[in-house]
């Protein structure tokens, strides 16, 4: 990057909104070189996903929840300087039957670009953020990112970018949702998830990579149990630990709020599945989706001012 390009973007800000199936989240960024700083970050749980299961659609009393949350965070991000705010809707855009007004209400009330991402956008832009924001990385590398309401699994070489981008559609809270009814749950649901597990990855088939990263709320949940190092030992234990105690006490133990705390086993299967289909383990990381939305941005934001 030419030395005038460079100056330029170091002092920008940008800001993304992200509606995920559990919490709406904002980053504000900045860029250091490759990577991307964080100058603020917030989060607000609003259980889109789980609504969503339940009925199939997000109800009115969500659909302004979720715009006001989306305004402040835009209000917020533009009050820190930022040259730019993109506002970005996952799993909840692509599964509810009303998606198209949640993203109608959200551009109305934020005056900000919003688009719902489509599942291997999401995988992509997780990659590259993941891939930004690690210390170091294989030639070849898997980034995996377990949501609310779906799990993408990119992968790709570097220097480029992912080549294999495949998106499952399930995800920590929508597992909880069919597979769960006690508290923690009992063997045969624990089985019944491994059932649809298996069914959703049923003919997903990666390239092997040479290492992978693992991304996302559910990551960094399952490493306060087992380490930042996910590999089958480890996560088979971290699922035993957490079916021995109810998620009150989980959450207690290892300081997670509740949600995170309920839906925490399910994640843990599907990592697991995962990480037995890469046959590598999986690194919990830093970077992720808003990271490497933020870089998108970033450069965009600065070519359009070159």
């Amino acid at each position: 990057m030419p030395t005038g390009a460079a100056a330029r973007i170091a002092g920008v800000r940008v800001g993304i909104v992200d509606v995920g199936a559990n919490t709406v989240r904002l980053l504000v960024a900045a860029r250091d070189g490759d990577e991307v700083v964080a100058v603020r970050e917030e989060r607000v749980q609003l259980g889109l996903g789980e609504e969503i299961e339940r009925t199939g659609r997000i109800s009115e009393e969500k659909l302004e929840e979720t715009t006001v949350t989306a305004e402040t965070c835009v209000r917020r991000a533009r009050k820190l300087r930022c040259a730019a705010v993109e506002v970005l809707v996952t799993s909840p855009g692509r599964q509810a039957a009303n998606g198209r007004e949640l993203l109608e209400r959200l551009v109305e009330a934020t005056n900000a670009p919003a688009r719902v991402l489509t599942a291997e956008e999401e995988g992509e832009l997780a990659w590259r953020g993941a891939v930004a924001s690690a210390q170091t990385a294989p030639s070849t590398v898997a980034v995996c990112d377990v949501g609310g309401g779906s799990a993408q699994i990119a992968i790709g070489s570097l220097p480029g970018g992912p080549a294999w981008v495949r998106s499952v559609d399930i995800g920590s809270l929508r597992l909880t949702q069919r597979a769960f009814r006690q508290d923690p749950p009992t063997r045969e649901e624990v089985r019944r998830a491994h059932e649809v597990i298996s069914e959703a990855f049923d003919d997903l088939t990666p390239p092997l990579p040479l290492g992978a990263l693992a991304v996302g709320g559910t990551a960094r949940a399952l490493r306060r149990v087992a380490g930042s190092r996910l590999g089958v030992r480890e996560i088979e234990a971290a699922t035993e630990e957490l079916l021995r105690r109810p998620s009150r006490q989980v959450a207690k133990a290892f300081k997670l709020d509740g949600q995170r705390a309920r839906t925490i086993v399910a994640g843990a299967l599907i990592l697991g599945e995962i990480q037995r289909r890469l046959t590598v383990p999986l690194e919990v990381g830093r970077g992720g989706l808003r990271e490497g939305a933020a870089l998108m941005l970033l450069d965009a934001t600065v070519a359009a001012t070159a």
